[in-house]
């Protein structure tokens, strides 16, 4: 019988640690099938049990990565899902539609450009019209390229990261909120650099600093519409971004710096998105929940 999220684990001993992740480098924006060892999604592990029956919900970057781990667990708690993804990227995204549908949902998947204003609005009103609304918005797909130095921060680098990371955000929200009703949510991925920022990941960083600044004054401008905005804050996680965008040497250590010594998995952070976005959390508003495998936000 395979683990789930409910079967207790030893959390140091429970994922491959960095050592078995070797030396490794792919193109940007990286693929699941070139990974090793290969991410957990939770296509074997995540057990749903009806928490969110019945709802809508959007995902950017669910292709691969955090937002496959999402969109599946989503599927199986009962919802409908309609997933972002590059034009480059649509093998990993036709994966994690037919995951979405192996739980019994609707899966959608939408390529596109969300540095662009109209793919954002394009995507909020695909879900309206091929879901019948939306009741969830994951703000989750992201960019980041390492560089030593300010100096080597390219004008081009600075606005693919920050238009890709809070320009597509905020299109997002605001195309979307017109149709959310009370009781939807709205959930952005930070990052521990949001706090503890990485020299090489400068504006990376500071784009995920923010994100939590941007989901504190959106949740007190939105509660009085009955909708809440919350945000999670992952550790390293072992997905396509990390050898698409580190330096070898990097991802060999990635995740070392961490307590529990090891990078997580995607299907790690899934419950974090089910909880936010589940009734559960319905006195939780203007949070970020660190994910970070001991590290701390604060």
């Amino acid at each position: 019988m395979v683990a789930d999220q409910f079967t207790p684990q030893d959390p140091q001993q429970q994922y491959p640690g960095p050592q078995e992740q070797g030396e490794q480098s792919q193109r940007p924006p990286g693929r699941e099938r070139e990974m090793g060892p290969d991410p957990d999604h939770g296509e074997d592990t995540y057990r749903g049990t009806g928490r969110l029956s019945g709802r809508k919900a959007v995902i950017t970057g669910g292709d691969s990565g955090i937002g496959r781990a999402v969109a599946i667990a989503f599927a199986r708690e009962g919802a409908d899902v309609l997933i972002a993804h590059l034009d480059e990227e649509q093998d990993d995204a036709d994966r994690t539609v037919e995951l979405i549908e192996q739980a019994g949902r609707s899966g959608v998947a939408v390529p596109g450009d969300l540095r662009q204003e109209r793919d954002c609005q394009v995507l909020v009103e695909r879900a309206v019209r091929d879901l019948g609304g939306i009741d969830i918005l994951v703000n989750n797909a992201a960019y980041q390229m390492a560089q030593d130095s300010i100096l080597d921060i390219t004008t081009e680098q600075f606005d693919r990261v920050f238009k890709t990371n809070i320009y597509a955000m905020f299109w997002l929200c605001k195309a979307a909120v017109p149709h959310m009703r009370p009781g939807a949510a709205i959930i952005n991925s930070s990052s521990i650099q949001s706090r503890q920022p990485s020299p090489e990941l400068l504006d990376y960083a500071a784009t995920k600093a923010a994100i939590v600044n941007f989901t504190q004054g959106l949740s007190a401008q939105l509660i009085g519409k009955g909708i809440r905005v919350n945000a999670v804050a992952p550790g390293p996680v072992w997905t396509p971004l990390i050898p698409a965008t580190m330096p070898e040497e990097k991802v060999s250590g990635f995740g070392e710096q961490t307590p529990i010594g090891r990078a997580a998995q995607p299907a790690e952070l899934a419950p974090a998105y089910v909880f936010l976005a589940s009734q559960e959390s319905s006195y939780v508003t203007g949070e970020v929940l660190a994910v970070t495998g001991g590290q701390f936000l604060t």
